[in-house]
């Protein structure tokens, strides 16, 4: 059952012949699908047993998304995240979001994305569909993108968001999704004071804005079909190679590990930023924690000695039984991608499945 020993987030980087037909919109669908394809063989070859369609039909990880909900619309000012690394800053900009009538499902989102990847991965092979959090919704915005004479009471909004979810969750599990990852940036940046800070300053409740996250994602989840395994990935930030948050999942760690209503859990832990292992203790039996150890920030390749050495330092505080490795984050999370070629894409993903197969004994 999902995740899997060696397993990856979701995004991957756009060929260029993708890249163009979306920039000039001229057969774009042929090109996806031939994309998909010829990405759905690489994960294959590398040795991957789960699969993703990389986003290639996406923008971003999350708006296309977020933007097919009912009740949600584009709003006519934008929104700006600063991003950072290495190098400098820079700046994601796009349309900001409103809740300007009641959230609802009006069709299953990403259906037909799925329906293709499902129809083109071996056997033995699980397709893998990936969708931004519930959190998500929320987190850009706050209180202040939600028209108060749609929700008066804060808590219709959230009954009604869950409810679309938990509606999407049953569609996705009907068309044959067994792995289905909810990607939650949110969770991840409220562990540094100053993304808590931000939130504050426009009125929200950061000190437990986490606590409404897990009860918010809990009730998408109740019910759900037993069939299907959910994980959720937790990040602090992927554009073009930068981040946007910093800190170790302390603050939310107790919470969001003994409480959150998942089988996994997609860790980022590539660098410093994401701080150390201790609050994988929190981590209950049965569940399992995928160690993003590997980065997609930058192309140079990770050395396998010390990837096993961090799962051993991991395993001092949560059974290494319940460990597995992936990447930290997607390649692409947006149509952009970070940078590091095709090649280095690949290297590092046959790289986790090697490790993995050594650490774990399995294929």
């Amino acid at each position: 059952m999902p995740p899997l020993r060696a397993d990856h987030v979701g995004s991957l980087l756009r060929p260029s012949y993708l890249l163009e037909a979306r920039r000039t919109g001229e057969g774009l669908r042929e090109a996806e699908d031939r994309a998909i394809r010829d990405v759905v063989k690489m994960q294959r070859d590398v040795g991957l047993r789960s699969a993703t369609d990389g986003e290639f039909r996406r923008t971003t990880w999350h708006m296309d998304f977020i933007y097919q909900l009912g009740g949600v619309t584009k709003a006519d000012s934008e929104m700006t995240v600063q991003f950072r690394n290495e190098q400098g800053n820079l700046e994601f900009t796009a349309a900001a979001l409103q809740i300007s009538d009641k959230v609802r499902l009006t069709e299953p989102i990403f259906a037909s994305h799925f329906e293709f990847l499902k129809s083109i991965v071996d056997d033995g092979v699980t397709a893998k569909l990936t969708i931004p959090s519930p959190s998500m919704v929320h987190y850009r915005g706050g209180r202040a993108a939600i028209s108060p004479s749609v929700y008066p009471d804060e808590e219709e909004f959230w009954a009604d968001l869950s409810a679309a979810y938990a509606e999407q969750v049953r569609a996705m599990a009907a068309l044959g999704c067994r792995y289905l990852q909810l990607d939650d940036t949110s969770l991840a940046y409220l562990n540094d004071p100053a993304q808590r800070a931000l939130l504050a300053s426009r009125g929200d409740d950061a000190e437990h804005q986490h606590l409404r996250y897990i009860r918010q994602i809990n009730a998408a989840l109740a019910g759900r079909p037993s069939e299907i395994s959910i994980t959720t990935h937790m990040c602090r930030g992927n554009f073009r190679s930068s981040w946007a948050a910093e800190g170790g999942y302390d603050f939310v760690a107790e919470a969001v590990f003994s409480s959150l209503d998942v089988d996994g859990f997609f860790l980022e832990y590539d660098d410093e930023r994401s701080g150390g292992f201790a609050p994988l203790r929190f981590v209950p039996p049965g569940k399992r924690v995928v160690l993003g150890l590997v980065t997609t920030k930058r192309g140079a390749l990770e050395s396998k000695d010390d990837l096993k050495r961090r799962i051993d330092e991991a395993a001092k505080y949560i059974a290494l039984e319940q460990l597995c490795l992936s990447p930290q984050c997607g390649f692409s999370s947006t149509v952009e991608g970070n940078v590091l070629s095709y090649d280095e894409q690949v290297a590092k993903l046959r790289l986790i499945v090697e490790t993995a197969s050594e650490v774990w004994g399995e294929a």
